[in-house]
């Protein structure tokens, strides 16, 4: 009897030891899998707004208004439009270029059962000159599930300072872009509490593309 229950003490704590291995074992993959695609999001925006541009090549007579240009750079503390240079085609013969409007914002979340989450949205839309306006048309996908808020903000040469908006819908921004924009991710952690991660990216192109 006293062996049997030694051998059953035993058993108990290996259970337990396995246990509480797997658990830890699916913590760290967790962690893993969210430091991963929180990775993959910076990576993608800083690609993204690193090849934002405005041009002065188009249409006059079509686009007489400066807020119907087909390119622009508009940011807000808590959301940016832009055109960019970094569409990637994936299907072959598609009447597509390497220009796109890039839309981030955070919204909250429609999947099912995930009542008061909020998710980073992006829209992507490769026909700068189409009918749609650029705040309009394209295709809106979750770019990052389970955001507090997105943080941005835009170097300003002249004044050596950063600032909250630029938009180049404005006379004094018309020609130019900002030379770095700060990206901020605010998520929360396991325990609830809030972690904040921030890059920077240099915008190459920060100059008005001229009409010849």
């Amino acid at each position: 009897m006293v062996a049997v229950a030694i051998t059953a003490m035993i058993g108990i704590t290996i259970a337990a030891a396995f246990t509480s291995g797997f658990r830890a074992k699916e913590m760290v993959e967790a962690e893993a899998e969210q430091y991963r695609g929180l990775r993959t999001t910076l990576d993608r925006m800083v690609r993204e707004i690193g090849a934002a541009f405005v041009s002065d090549r188009y249409d006059q007579r079509r686009y007489r208004d400066q807020n119907d240009r087909p390119t622009n750079f508009i940011g807000t503390r808590e959301k940016l439009l832009f055109t960019s240079m970094a569409h990637q085609r994936l299907y072959a013969d598609a009447k597509e270029s390497d220009q796109m409007v890039v839309e981030y914002s955070v919204r909250s979340s429609t999947k099912k059962g995930a009542k008061g989450q909020q998710d980073l949205m992006r829209r992507e839309n490769p026909n700068l000159y189409g009918e749609e306006k650029m705040d309009r048309g394209g295709v809106e996908d979750v770019l990052l599930e389970d955001v507090k808020r997105l943080e941005l903000s835009y170097w300003d040469s002249d004044k050596k300072d950063w600032v909250n908006e630029w938009d180049t819908r404005k006379l004094d921004k018309k020609s130019i872009l900002p030379t770095r924009v700060r990206i901020t991710l605010v998520r929360a952690d396991e325990n609830g509490r809030e972690q904040r991660y921030t890059t920077e990216t240099r915008i190459m192109l920060n100059t008005e593309i001229p009409r010849f």
